[in-house]
């Protein structure tokens, strides 16, 4: 009897130090080092690459003053994300704003009530890179905030800082090679100084060109309306204060048509649904990932997905990952133990895009039916 409850109260303790969970949910990012322990069985872990996507990316700015800046200079602002961020292949994000320590020149809004503009202190592009980005989308409608001097300011900092960048009309494309492969990055935005996410023909171009020089293209767009309410994907141009922001579904299966491998977008500060189309990934809206002191964080707003894709050498997608992240204390990405981001994306995904053949878990987990 006494060695039965041994055995037992050892069985007990040996779950508990597991982290065992009736849902299996769990937070770390160690079942993703390797593809193994993945959705799919993938017998050979080289076949595929691995890629980590994430939506809005403002660190704190100091226009108009340092009100706006995080606690501690920012220096832990990506701290909680970044054993996250740094398991794959090729992490990216949507830079949303300048880099520049002062001056410039601030944009002038038809609509000063709804202006603002981010112009972030240029070391903390140091954080971005050490927290494993190796990529920024620039095509969004605050890379102008501080006009030719802040889009230059920007540019600068990121290349001292070993980032690569793409989606300003000066700078269209970049690559960046992990291990032999060549992984592109272009962006698309409705905004002046960026690649035009309306002009398809052109942008069809720019991407056909950029896969004859890469393995993998990844195409970043900031399109669709704003705010809580802008989480569907209605296959139809959007529009958000005026502005033309693109029809996203026409866009997304265009760009894959000219060659790109992945899409995802940005610019609705919500998650939006997924969808594959011939193999390969659409990510509608990423949220807002790390967005400090200047955005609303209420509700959906301030849920910020990881998105994690393995694809194969062919571009098709082949399983993948969403880790469940959302803002805290005006912008701290921290991890969701409620999984409202993976719930999201579901359940948009299964409504927007019924036809689609890729399932999402509940813990986030994405494979082919």
């Amino acid at each position: 009897m006494n060695k039965l409850l041994s055995s037992f109260t050892l069985v007990i303790i040996f779950l508990i130090a597991s982290g065992c969970n009736p849902d299996n949910k769990q937070k770390t990012p160690k079942d993703e080092k390797t593809t193994s322990n993945t959705t799919q069985n993938i017998t050979n872990p080289d076949s595929v690459y691995s890629i980590i996507m994430v939506g809005d990316m403002m660190l704190g700015t100091n226009y108009p003053s340092a009100a706006s800046l995080p606690p501690n200079d920012g220096a832990d602002i990506l701290s909680e994300a970044k054993e996250f961020l740094e398991i794959a292949d090729v992490t990216i994000g949507n830079l949303e704003g300048t880099l520049l320590n002062s001056g410039g020149t601030p944009k002038v809004c038809a609509n000063p009530d709804n202006c603002v503009a981010f112009r972030m202190p240029e070391h903390y592009a140091g954080y971005i890179k050490d927290a494993g980005f190796d990529m920024m989308n620039l095509a969004n409608n605050h890379s102008g905030d501080m006009g030719d001097i802040g889009r230059t300011s920007t540019q600068n900092t990121l290349k001292t800082y070993g980032i690569k960048y793409a989606g300003h009309i000066s700078a269209p494309t970049a690559i960046f090679i992990k291990d032999g492969i060549k992984f592109g990055l272009t962006g698309f935005a409705p905004n002046n100084g960026t690649l035009s996410i309306n002009d398809h023909k052109k942008a069809a171009k720019i991407v056909s060109e950029l896969k004859k020089e890469c393995d993998i293209v990844i195409v970043a767009f900031h399109g669709g309306a704003e705010g809580s309410g802008a989480t569907h994907v209605n296959r139809r141009r959007e529009f958000y204060l005026g502005e033309d922001r693109g029809n996203c579904y026409e866009f997304a299966h265009e760009m894959i048509d000219a060659g790109a491998d992945i899409v995802f977008g940005q610019g609705p500060h919500v998650p939006r649904g997924a969808e594959l189309y011939k193999g390969k990934f659409i990510a509608y809206s990423l949220g807002n990932f790390c967005t400090y002191g200047k955005f609303g964080l209420s509700g959906n707003l301030g849920l910020a997905p990881v998105l994690k894709l393995y694809i194969t050498k062919s571009g098709d997608f082949s399983h993948g990952r969403i880790f469940p992240f959302k803002q805290i204390k005006r912008g701290f990405p921290v991890f969701d133990e409620s999984y409202q981001a993976v719930e999201l994306m579901r359940r948009m995904t299964q409504n927007d895009f019924p036809e689609t053949n890729i399932d999402i878990s509940p813990d986030g987990k994405i494979s082919i039916r």
